[in-house]
């Protein structure tokens, strides 16, 4: 029988290859899974990838399939009776996109940039949650974390300047970019998953004020604008700074 610490070796030749390399195995629900249990779930996973603003998953749809966020950004919202469309929160890899136990979806999911899945059907899932604890405390964890973001994305939208919450957006976006790709001085380019006028429906900013606090931004220092979607961030220390207090110093 297998050890616990073996189970946990990503190193282990019973591993399946193509989980041995993916982001979702280490950092995400799968790294919960034992060898045998990722054997399993190989057998019904399938991966593709779509372009931006394709649609993912419709709200009040019945759901069939699971996802692990391998990479690309995933944008979550919610349409409102007259037409109106809100975007509720974004999700990065390897998050795990869907409602375990769930029968329809709450949220609409549409790909944000180039994303690629690696989807599986629902009762899969289901049935490996039901037989290992650990798979159910990572998807637990998971949703923690997203009910801590989500207060403190209340926090955001509720009290902070229009500086504070553009600085807490490029925030959220650097915080989940690939730590190799920051210098050693700390800069690091971003790739904005947003048009400006989703940054500012996502803010409930408008694009104006949006561009203006970018601008304002940039002549303090505290950012790069490259191009209308890259954006290089000098110092996250900084960028934190601006976030909580409106100012980098």
């Amino acid at each position: 029988m297998l050890t616990e610490k073996q189970r946990l070796d990503i190193h282990n030749s019973d591993v399946p290859v193509v989980c041995q390399s993916c982001e979702a195995r280490h950092k995400g629900i799968c790294g919960a899974l034992s060898p045998e249990q990722l054997a399993f779930l190989g057998k019904h996973t399938t991966r593709t990838s779509f372009d931006r603003e394709r649609e993912l998953a419709a709200n009040d749809t019945d759901i069939e399939t699971y996802s692990n966020i391998l990479s690309g950004v995933v944008k979550l919202t919610k349409l409102m009776a007259d037409g109106r469309q809100q975007i509720v929160g974004l999700q990065f890899a390897p998050d795990f996109l869907g409602r375990p136990f769930a029968e329809q979806n709450v949220v609409s999911a549409e790909a944000a940039t180039q994303v690629r899945l690696c989807s599986f059907p629902k009762w899969v899932i289901e049935e490996i949650i039901e037989r290992s604890p650990r798979m159910e405390r990572k998807l637990y964890q998971q949703t923690l974390r997203e009910l801590d973001e989500a207060r403190e994305w209340m926090l955001t939208l509720g009290r902070k300047t229009a500086c504070e919450k553009v600085a807490s957006f490029l925030l959220l976006v650097a915080s989940h970019v690939d730590p190799e790709a920051q210098t050693q001085s700390g800069m690091v380019t971003i790739e904005l998953p947003l048009k400006r006028a989703d940054i500012a429906d996502f803010l409930g900013l408008t694009v104006e004020t949006v561009s203006r606090q970018l601008t304002h931004l940039r002549k303090r220092g505290v950012v790069e604008v490259v191009s209308s979607r890259s954006i290089t961030v000098g110092s996250l220390y900084r960028l934190q700074a601006a976030a909580e207090s409106g100012s980098d110093k």
